[in-house]
């Protein structure tokens, strides 16, 4: 019997990304990682078991983790935190949204990969996305498995989040989230498993695009203003405005609205069921506030669909504002921008339409 030698997982993968081509390095462009932590930085005693610490590695051993990224751009890291992402917060949100603007400014940067938990990549995606202000590539990658699992998933992500924040054909597509081959835009991905690789989908909007060993193909531009055309700034902003997200549910009143209130929320955004909806106790305590001037936007529990506005409730008569396709987590993000300054309901629905 003949024997074969076969190359398999891995293995496989290296001799993959090392059969790139090399470019002289003066040609590569250059990317600045930004760590944040989350699991692609995570570890654990064992790499067949499920717990595990997220934050655990810096960014210099995730650099040299991923030799092969080094093929597609000259790359330099920066430690902006080493948090697990449910512990993400303002702090860091404007950390890294002034030192991306502060790069992408320089001639030199041609584009920022930042690494993120999975938890909550889709909040801090689309925060950014309405408040850098640059064309170049800004990718954010995550990994659902530490990385000391038994088939980590971070080193790929990262290799191909290097490749699309190199690649020309980036630019201009808004904040994207690499992973799992996938490039997603920011205003569109969700995450949609707890625990499973593909846990990351764009059920509205579609992919952006694709990736697979760093060779990307394109499918669409940004969904929404973005970047460079929104009117966020984040120019002087020290503290963001308290917004809180109430879930609809069976039987619900308004106590909960009535104490986000009282703990100084400036605006709610309700979970709702279907489209956008609650119960009439729990509509009456909504309503109630906005009349005190509280913003108070319907979005839905559901994973997919839009709220309309005045379908099943009439927000002109009660002064409420319909999310649109936004779910409730990045309602909260785009209101909490748009409370830093005073507006009108109509032009807070005008941004829960634009962006």
């Amino acid at each position: 019997m003949r024997r074969t030698n076969r190359i398999g997982g891995t293995g496989a993968l290296l001799v993959t990304l090392l059969a790139l081509p090399v470019l002289a390095e003066d040609k590569l462009p250059t990317i600045v990682v930004l760590a944040t932590g989350g699991t692609i930085a995570g570890a654990a005693a064992s790499d067949v078991q499920a717990a595990y610490t997220s934050g655990q590695v810096g960014v210099d051993q995730l650099l040299a983790a991923v030799p092969q990224s080094k093929k597609l751009a000259s790359l330099r890291g920066e430690q902006i935190a080493n948090i697990g992402s449910q512990d993400m917060n303002d702090a860091v949100w404007l950390k890294l949204a002034h030192r991306i603007n502060e790069l992408a400014a320089m001639p030199d940067v041609d584009g920022i990969v930042i690494t993120h938990g999975t938890d909550t990549i889709e909040e801090t995606a689309y925060f950014l996305n309405l408040v850098v202000k640059t064309k170049k590539p800004v990718v954010l990658t995550a990994a659902m498995r530490p990385s000391t699992a038994l088939s980590a998933d971070g080193p790929l992500n990262f290799f191909n989040a290097v490749a699309v924040a190199a690649n020309k054909d980036a630019a201009g597509r808004g904040v994207l989230v690499v992973v799992n081959d996938w490039i997603h835009g920011a205003s569109s991905l969700t995450k949609a498993s707890t625990t499973a690789v593909q846990t990351f989908l764009s059920p509205l909007r579609g992919l952006v695009g694709t990736v697979a060993y760093g060779q990307c193909e394109f499918y669409r531009g940004a969904v929404g203003r973005n970047t460079v055309d929104s009117e966020f700034s984040l120019d002087g902003v020290t503290t963001l405005p308290r917004v809180d997200i109430v879930m609809a549910h069976e039987n619900m009143d308004g106590a909960l609205i009535d104490a986000a209130v009282a703990a100084g929320a400036k605006g709610i955004v309700i979970a709702g069921v279907g489209n956008g909806n609650m119960t009439a106790s729990a509509l009456d305590a909504l309503a109630a506030q906005s009349k005190k001037g509280i913003v108070c936007v319907r979005s839905s529990r559901v994973a997919t669909g839009r709220v309309g506005r005045n379908v099943e409730v009439d927000d002109d008569k009660l002064a409420l504002v319909a999310s649109d396709d936004l779910n409730p987590q990045k309602a909260r993000v785009l209101l909490r921008l748009a409370l830093l300054k005073p507006r009108s309901l109509g032009d807070i629905q005008r941004l829960l339409q634009e962006y």
